[in-house]
């Protein structure tokens, strides 16, 4: 878990966004706090929220935030039995982060990042390519690579042509003659 500072307030006052991520569901809780709730707050919140509806957590890894090492909250976790530990940096795990997301299916272009760019999907431990895998150089690659890119391109169209679909049954034309009058809906 961690806290996500320096929001703009939003309309119902708060301004951080407080980020419980369920490891073992690899599913994320967003949750709208204040940076001036108390302790206690925070704990009615994250009994409302994540305990109520997903049991008391077996431990937690956080950073150093004032929040997480304040003497009530551990005592809080000791007494649910929760593990709190502390984690020691994010910037070394900065190259994971960009490995995941760049191997992870993206639904508009219907495959990884990764295989746009190398033109195969890539090796890892949880997702190897057959032994004996086709190496291809020269006009092969190109040719493969030319085909990836017309295939990335017309994901990316009928992406687009479904959001347009979408949008123009919201729209319709309208003609104004000089001195009608208008309302119009502007955001800041």
């Amino acid at each position: 878990m961690d806290f996500v500072t320096g929001l703009p307030l939003s309309s119902s006052k708060k301004n951080v966004e407080w980020v419980i991520f369920d490891r073992l569901r690899k599913s994320p809780y967003f949750i709208a706090v204040r940076t001036d709730w108390s302790l206690q707050k925070l704990v009615e919140v994250y009994t409302k929220e994540i305990v109520r509806l997903h049991d008391v957590p077996m431990s937690i890894i956080s950073d150093r935030d004032p929040w997480f090492t304040a003497s009530f909250l551990k005592q809080l976790h000791k007494f649910l039995g929760t593990g709190l530990n502390f984690s020691t940096g994010w910037e070394r795990y900065l190259p994971l982060v960009d490995f995941v997301y760049n191997n992870s299916f993206q639904s508009s272009i219907q495959m990884a990042p990764y295989e746009v760019l190398y033109s195969r999907r890539c090796r890892t431990p949880v997702c190897s390519m057959e032994l004996g895998e086709k190496r291809m150089i020269g006009p092969e690659l190109i040719q493969e690579t030319k085909d990836i890119v017309k295939k990335i391109g017309d994901k990316l169209k009928t992406a687009f042509d479904r959001n347009k679909s979408y949008s123009d049954l919201k729209h319709r034309d309208i003609e104004y003659s000089v001195g009608d009058a208008v309302f119009i809906n502007v955001s800041p």
